[in-house]
């Protein structure tokens, strides 16, 4: 099927592809951990690795790069021996923690009826 046909513009794909570009940055289970802990305050990058788990050194480092090109983190660095570094939310992602813990509060009040529904259909499917 051709653009012309699904109304499909080039401009709209240009438009949309920053936006999927985004939400693959902050739907991945790495960076909804980090926005989290972040969300109570500054922390440091060994708080963070000790708190998101399962998340090595190198993940680590790439999603808070990340999230800082994308404006929801900021890093500071303080001028001391060693240096210390903190990582804060922006504004924008404190916006987006909020809407991550809807989401969450959706999910424990559905999760019995989600799994009621996986039975049926697990049963349904078996035969």
């Amino acid at each position: 099927m051709s653009q012309r046909n699904t109304g499909v513009t080039p401009q709209f794909i240009e438009e949309a592809c920053p936006i999927v570009e985004v939400l693959d940055h902050v739907a991945g289970k790495w960076a909804i951990g980090i926005i989290v802990a972040a969300a109570r305050g500054p922390v440091r990058f060994t708080e963070l690795e000790r708190t998101v788990n399962g998340i090595s050194r190198r993940m680590l480092t790439l999603t808070l790069r990340k999230l800082e090109r994308d404006g929801l983190l900021v890093r500071t660095v303080y001028p001391t021996v060693p240096p210390k570094v903190e990582y804060s939310l922006t504004d924008i992602a404190r916006e987006l923690h909020e809407s991550l813990s809807l989401l969450v509060d959706w999910a424990e009040r559905h999760r019995g009826t989600i799994s009621a529904a996986r039975r049926s259909y697990d049963t349904a499917a078996a035969s």
